[in-house]
């Protein structure tokens, strides 16, 4: 903890200091509520000696009503929140900027705790709303077609940095506000970084999304994304039910290594089992897995990769969504034809296959899919070890 941190922890009654230090900001040397899940935000109240239902008094004005004043959770005794801002305060993200693209798609540039940026995006399309956000600063994975990866990475988010987005997106469209219809309909964490490799974080965030005092989004509408982190994903279903979509982007080991290198610790094989395994042990075994698969003209964008994933996904529950790769500063692939698209999808869906092809949204504000960072800052120099790809 820091040492500001420290000396605003000397200010809590030192009864409360120990049981309350794993909840606690080294920043800012207080509680941040806006990241607590429903079970710690229990086990704050209760820490506290105040009566559970507190709990999800303050979950619904963060969450549905959009407060982050204490003052203003007017069915909370005066006593208990000026106890509440004397240990805690409610943090988003800052929005740095705001840029909204001709098709309606909108990108934000929000700055965490250290002066760090993230992206977020918001995705309209007819009935619903998606909203894509991120789980890291950055990524490790280095899969070849991202520009995320091409940054490197700088750190896991917060529990309140990852929500934080969700609440700073929803204010932005005046949706917390009572009868107005929800703006974000869907959540997908398919932003920057990998999910599993935030695990803690993620599961508390996810389950703030799908809780009904919170966002209350249904659990088939609140989507995971992983290149395929197993440790991880076999624990997964112990804490939640999140929907589960994996990038697989090739149909065999040999060309899934050079797309995605974690293959080649957890082989696609590996993979689809794990997958099994969460789906299996859902409550709910009508849901199926989405395979993302980007198309990477002549790279894996072929007829015979077609065939192959449709022999490889054969007794494996799936929709596949193609997603055209989207080009990038110093990026040395390109966008398959139109024609290559349809070839793929055609001869998936005569296979038996639920395809659908993702449509390029936001590309004019560099919001589209494998674009999140735009011209990158590679802060770890990655670009200058190993040559710009």
């Amino acid at each position: 903890m820091s040492k500001t941190g420290e000396q605003m922890v000397e200010l809590i009654d030192p009864k409360l200091q120990n049981q309350l230090k794993p909840f606690i900001c080294e920043e800012t040397g207080k509680v941040n509520l806006m990241g607590l899940s429903p079970d710690k935000m229990l086990a704050f109240f209760e820490i506290l000696g105040e009566k559970r239902f507190r709990a999800e008094q303050v979950i619904k004005w963060m969450h549905q009503l959009g407060v982050d004043d204490i003052d203003t959770m007017t069915n909370i005794s005066k006593v208990l929140r000026q106890r509440l801002k004397s240990i805690a305060d409610i943090r988003a993200p800052e929005i740095v900027s705001q840029k909204d693209s001709v098709d309606g798609t909108r990108k934000w540039v929000m700055r965490v705790t250290g002066g760090s940026c993230i992206e977020t995006v918001f995705i309209p399309e007819d009935s619903r709303g998606t909203l894509c956000i991120s789980s890291q600063v950055g990524c490790s994975l280095e899969c070849s077609f991202c520009s995320t990866g091409k940054q490197g990475f700088q750190r896991d988010l917060l529990a309140s940095e990852i929500i934080g987005q969700v609440w700073n997106a929803a204010k932005s469209f005046d949706s917390l506000k009572p009868a107005t219809p929800r703006v974000i309909t869907n959540v997908v964490l398919m932003g920057m970084g990998e999910p599993l490799l935030n695990f803690d974080n993620v599961v508390d965030a996810v389950n703030l999304m799908m809780n009904d005092c919170a966002y209350g989004i249904s659990k088939r509408r609140v989507t995971l994304s992983t290149s395929g982190v197993l440790p991880a994903l076999d624990r997964l279903n112990q804490l939640t039910d999140v929907s589960l979509a994996i990038s697989l982007h090739a149909p065999n080991d040999a060309l899934r290594n050079q797309l995605v290198p974690l293959n080649r610790k957890y082989p696609i094989k590996d993979l689809l089992d794990s997958c099994r395994r969460y789906m299996e042990g859902l409550p709910d075994r009508s849901r199926v897995t989405t395979v993302e698969y980007t198309l990477i003209a002549g790279v894996n964008d072929q007829l015979e990769h077609a065939r192959e994933l449709a022999v490889l996904l054969k007794e494996f529950p799936c929709k596949i969504n193609l997603i055209p790769f989207n080009p990038f500063p110093d990026s040395r692939y390109k966008k398959p034809s139109g024609n290559a698209i349809q070839r793929f999808r055609q001869l998936l869906s005569e296979n038996g296959y639920t395809v659908t092809v993702r449509t390029t949204r936001g590309d004019d504000i560099d919001a589209a899919c494998g674009q999140l960072v735009g011209r990158v800052n590679d802060r770890t120099r990655r670009q200058e070890r190993r040559g710009s790809v």
